[in-house]
């Protein structure tokens, strides 16, 4: 009879051996990490890193925020957008998009971009205003929420990647840190003038869930020539100069500017269609399946109810 030594030993050879898979519900053949060179790992895992980084900012903010200290919430908060922009413009470059760091980047948001920014007004607002503060936060997490799951269904590898459909999260999330952080001093902490985050969050919150289109800005983020990377670099000069010089002010230009962007490329976009040509506006929007019910008849707009921006 083996001993229990000698059978902790034989069971411990079996696991050694033995190969565990992950299996994809799908079907689809799924390769683990352990299967990869270390060279290809660290190419297939850079983009989650950053990802990481982004909800490891969102989620230090939330305390932050619960503890008076807003305004290290925001800088936190601002943090997690540069990692965002980062996560992206990293797994293009590198040709490392995937389902799973699509499916982790929303996750991340929701907490980066959908509870911190609802923690910040709640927190502002809550000294005085308990009920209102409650209503703005949750009126802002679940707008996000929605985005955020509208916009991992919706994918369309065919639609105009110049364009969001709805306000992105991290700008949105923007408009709230630039707020508060213009908000922040003891004048403005007392009476009506409390309600300004909140009330100015509606705003972003409902543009997440509309269906007005935002330019991406991708070929900022991610310039293939050399005269886009001679311009993004001096968009990044500028902007840090600006927050090291006067940050509530750059942040307020800034995040205000991208949400005046849609209803500027609305009532510009004829002018512009005529004047540089009809690739200088957004193309007649495509109807996609709807996210709660199948969709019947014609899936396409017409161009006369088309939009551009």
């Amino acid at each position: 009879m083996p001993t229990h030594a000698a059978a902790r030993r034989r069971r411990r050879r079996i696991l050694r051996r033995r190969r565990f898979r992950i299996a994809s519900h799908s079907g689809a053949e799924v390769v683990s990490l352990r299967q990869l060179p270390n060279k290809e790992k660290l190419r297939v895992t850079a983009p989650s890193m950053f990802t990481a980084a982004n909800m490891a900012c969102g989620f230090s903010a939330v305390p932050l925020a619960f503890n008076d200290h807003s305004h290290w919430a925001a800088a936190l908060m601002t943090l997690a957008i540069v990692m965002d922009i980062c996560d992206g413009a990293v797994a293009r470059m590198i040709g490392a998009t995937s389902p799973f760091g699509v499916q982790l980047d929303s996750l991340a948001d929701l907490i980066s971009f959908g509870l911190a920014p609802a923690v910040l007004v709640y927190t502002r607002v809550l000294p005085e205003w308990p009920v209102v503060a409650w209503v703005a936060a949750y009126l802002w997490l679940a707008c996000a929420a929605f985005r955020l799951a509208r916009f991992n269904f919706t994918i369309d590898p065919t639609a105009d990647k110049r364009y969001f459909v709805g306000m992105p999260s991290p700008g949105a999330a923007a408009v709230v840190i630039a707020t508060v952080i213009a908000l922040d001093r003891p004048e403005l902490a007392v009476g009506p003038r409390i309600l300004l985050p909140a009330c100015i969050s509606v705003v972003p919150a409902l543009l997440m869930v509309s269906t007005i289109r935002f330019r991406s800005f991708r070929d900022l983020v991610t310039p293939r020539t050399r005269q886009a990377r001679v311009t993004t670099a001096l968009v990044a000069v500028a902007f840090v100069a600006g927050l090291a010089v006067a940050p509530a002010a750059t942040m307020l230009v800034v995040a205000y500017s991208y949400v005046l962007t849609a209803p500027l490329g609305v009532l510009t976009g004829p002018a512009r269609a005529r004047i540089f040509g009809p690739q200088s506006v957004a193309p007649p929007r495509r109807r996609q399946q709807s996210v709660f019910l199948p969709i019947t008849g014609d899936d396409t707009v017409d161009d006369e109810d088309a939009q551009p921006l």
